[in-house]
């Protein structure tokens, strides 16, 4: 089995494994909060969807998604969880995705799903998609660890990845019952707001 975690072989493995400690069995309730205060529709992009249980929670509060993921597997996770919204994941790869600009894009562990050297890619990456005056938003592991997958990132190093095409709107930390426990006590939620 491949233990490169920036190939599409690990994911598949995992999934088809069922070591996906990552899944939380659903969509946060603080994302779920911070959704009902917007009041208009948004087109949307999630990479790294896995199984996708925040597609359903944006579809049903009327937004245009888009939920990606380069691993068969979860593509196949996400379209088997999803049913009747399965026609909004399909199978790319966030760094050739042709399509954009979003005005948000959502994070949840899939920046600490790829090596730390491909962070600078990653930031890059969100500012072309996340249209000016648009959002990134969700949630960031924060931890100093060696290994990974997740890898860790610290908030400086956060900042130092967005600081040129986005500014911080909201931070603030990830009540422990609310987080996985791979995660717990170590997440942080954010929006960042792409500068015109």
């Amino acid at each position: 089995m491949a233990q490169d975690s920036s190939k599409a072989e690990f994911w598949d493995a995992r999934f088809r494994g069922g070591v996906t400690p990552w899944d939380a069995g659903g969509a946060p309730e603080q994302l779920a909060a911070w959704l009902r205060t917007k009041k208009s529709s948004l087109r949307i992009l999630i990479p790294g969807c896995g199984t996708g249980y925040e597609v359903r929670l944006f579809a049903e509060s009327g937004h245009d998604v888009l939920a990606i993921d380069f691993s068969d597997a979860a593509v196949e996770a996400a379209q088997h969880e999803l049913k009747k919204w399965s026609h909004l994941v399909r199978k790319a790869d966030f760094f050739r995705l042709p399509d954009g600009p979003f005005d948000l894009v959502y994070e949840r562990a899939f920046l600490c799903a790829l090596p730390r050297a491909r962070g600078p890619d990653w930031g890059r990456r969100m500012a072309e998609l996340v249209r000016p005056g648009g959002e990134l938003a969700g949630f960031y592991y924060l931890d100093d660890n060696q290994r990974g997958p997740p890898f860790g990132i610290s908030l400086a190093g956060l900042e130092a990845l967005l600081e040129q095409a986005f500014d911080r709107v909201e931070s603030e930390p990830v009540p422990a019952a609310q987080s996985i426990p791979v995660f717990k006590g170590k997440e942080i939620w954010q929006v960042w707001k792409r500068r015109l």
